[in-house]
């Protein structure tokens, strides 16, 4: 059974990827917005930590000055009898100083990293969510969305390495460039045979880091298959089937397969990066021990003493070190850039559903209603068209029930009045002006929307009925008054904490509800919203039959004074309507009350009979 993520597979398999070069370059234009991301998460932490390094980066070459004046000193004081001096033991004293001085930037280094990567996940995550909630629900019905903003997310958390990356490299920068100038002035082909013994290693590792880009980005639906798979393996929700079908073999061999394929490739590259880099490493060796051999040739000649032959020793060896790990520390945040491209592109992603400017604040009280005035819609992508030339009107304290079988455009509609789509072709009014014309915000506030998908915040009982107006969340005698109108306060006060009892499983305390339970929380939202338009989309799906009366026997209260608009595949909930629109086709075939509809014998007729002899 193959998957698509196991078809990736197979053609990363076939055609390993690799991009070209110049491709690889144009990364390095993420640095920049990655950079005043990690300004905007926290400046002052930015300032302290630059400064702190350009310090840091000081000391080897301090170090090394002072060390050379204390050995040249000792060898005239020995060979020579010359007398020590003055300064000779302030000289020491401040070597020890310099070397306490580098140990504790280390640790307030250390500590500046730590802060500012808890501060920049803080921030990127905030960013992350403040942007996905203005995306459109077209777009997260896109599944390339989610791989886009999969990677985003995991990018997110794993580049804070980026961050000491780049304060690495500052630091690696500024050492390097005071070392070599002791070097370049004693000798400039020294400094340039470094150089160009590093290089080699570092556009291999540039190479490389690419490459392990590529192949990560290839297999990010193959990932996100192992991570549903895991969840599969082991949930409340599945493992009910997954015992009483026989699944787990199943599951556990299909992670295996996949999870194996994703292994060879990774160590497929593993093994080129291994031997490519012990052959530069090599290279890289040779290009520090030459230039160190020539000094201590230059020093038994008697051209120049021991301690600045101690001095070039050291200046060659840190130069060596920071030269490669300049390159090194280079090629990871080019690597880390060009993951940051997910995070970019997911913040490149703009909604199509955008607020006008100035926007008219949503009419209070409705007064002619709403208006469906020729309105078609197809999916983006998709040509076929879901709704076709629909017309209809929903006037104030009118209740209208859609009906008709899957697919027919009923949940469609229901997000087209709310604004989460809008129209292919055609216009919904809104007291004689077009939606588009008013402020989403304000519109929402005017309606009250439950999904049969609604969502089961693992909360406590308060805080989830608080979600239909969360403005409400602390007015405690709202929040139990809606709970008494929906019928779920008696389920609520048989909880251990009541009210304040944490719902669900996820969390250590946490309560379950049956499905039943769950639902007459949420229709508690729809009576806590109080908003002048009610939409309920099979609001009473997972209710038993006494409970359903129940709530029947309140609805009519929910929806006085109100606009609803009603979905159910429940009879006995559509009779209640004052219009019923039959959907078919996409397109409106039978409008009219049950006993008009009834009369006319026509498609509505034919689903009640169907519905009706299961219970004869």
């Amino acid at each position: 059974m193959a998957s698509p993520a196991a078809e990736v597979m197979e053609a990363t398999e076939a055609a390993p990827p690799h991009p070209k070069f110049r491709e690889r370059m144009k990364a390095l234009k993420n640095i920049p917005p990655v950079l005043r991301f990690i300004w905007d998460a926290s400046p002052k932490i930015v300032v302290s930590e630059v400064s702190l390094r350009v310090i840091a980066a000081l000391m080897p070459l301090s170090m090394l000055a002072v060390t050379r004046v204390i050995i040249d000193a000792i060898y005239q004081h020995t060979a020579h009898q010359t007398p020590l001096p003055s300064s000779f033991w302030w000289l020491v004293l401040s070597e020890f100083v310099l070397a306490g001085v580098a140990a504790t930037l280390g640790r307030l280094i250390l500590f500046c990293d730590q802060t500012l990567a808890e501060k920049f996940t803080r921030h990127i995550s905030i960013r992350l969510m403040t942007h996905a909630s203005t995306l459109d629900l077209t777009t997260y019905e896109d599944p390339s969305f989610y791989d886009k903003m999969e990677r985003a997310r995991v990018q997110s958390i794993d580049r804070v390495q980026m961050i000491e990356l780049c304060g690495r490299l500052l630091q690696e920068i500024v050492t390097t460039i005071s070392l070599a100038a002791g070097i370049f002035l004693f000798s400039k082909m020294l400094l340039f045979a470094l150089i160009a013994c590093v290089l080699p290693a570092f556009l291999a590792e540039t190479h490389f880091a690419f490459r392990g880009y590529s192949l990560s980005y290839s297999q990010t639906p193959a990932r996100r298959e192992l991570d549903y798979l895991r969840i599969l393996a082991g949930s409340k929700e599945g493992v009910k089937e997954l015992k009483l079908f026989g699944l787990a073999q199943f599951l556990i061999g299909r992670y295996s397969d996949v999870s194996e394929k994703l292994y060879e490739q990774t160590l497929s590259l593993s093994k080129k990066r291994l031997v490519v880099g012990t052959l530069l490493a090599l290279v890289v060796t040779a290009g520090y021990y030459s230039p160190y051999a020539y000094i201590i040739y230059e020093t038994v000649a008697g051209i120049i003493s021991i301690g600045m032959m101690t001095f070039l020793a050291g200046a060659i060896a840190g130069a060596s070190t920071n030269i490669q790990a300049v390159f090194t520390t280079f090629s990871n945040i080019a690597n880390q850039a060009l993951f940051m491209t997910d995070l970019l592109e997911f913040f490149a992603v703009k909604p199509r559903i955008v607020n006008k400017l100035n926007g008219l604040p949503a009419p209070h009280p409705i007064k002619t209603g709403f208006e469906f005035r020729n309105v078609s819609f197809h999916y983006p992508g998709s040509p076929r068209l879901v709704l076709k030339n629909v017309n209809f009107t929903l006037k104030p304290g009118e209740r209208i029930a859609l009906v008709g079988e899957n697919g027919q455009g009923k949940t469609t509609i229901v997000k087209l009045i709310t604004r989460l789509y809008e129209p292919t072709e055609g216009q919904i009014l809104l007291d004689g002006k077009d939606l588009r014309d008013y402020d989403i915000e304000s519109l929402w506030n005017e309606m009250g929307v439950i999904f049969q998908d609604f969502m089961r915040y693992e909360m406590t009982a308060s805080a989830n009925i608080a979600m239909g107006r969360i403005a409400d969340r602390d007015n405690s005698f709202r929040i139990r008054t809606a709970a008494n109108k929906s019928l779920a306060e008696h389920a609520i006060r048989r909880l251990p904490n009541g009210f304040d009892q944490v719902l669900g499983s996820r969390f250590e305390g946490g309560m379950d509800l049956s499905g039943g339970e769950w639902q007459k929380i949420a229709l508690a939202r729809a009576y806590l919203r109080d908003a002048q338009l009610l939409i309920l989309d099979e609001p009473t799906a997972a209710l038993d039959a006494r409970s359903e009366h129940e709530v029947f026997e309140r609805f009519a209260e929910l929806t006085k004074g109100k606009m609803a608009l009603l979905i159910s595949h429940r009879f006995a909930t559509v009779k209640m309507a004052d219009r019923i629109m039959v959907l078919k086709d996409g397109m409106v075939a039978e409008e009219g009350n049950h006993n008009e509809l009834m009369g006319v014998n026509g498609h509505y007729a034919e689903m009640f009979e169907l519905q009706a002899a299961n219970y004869r």
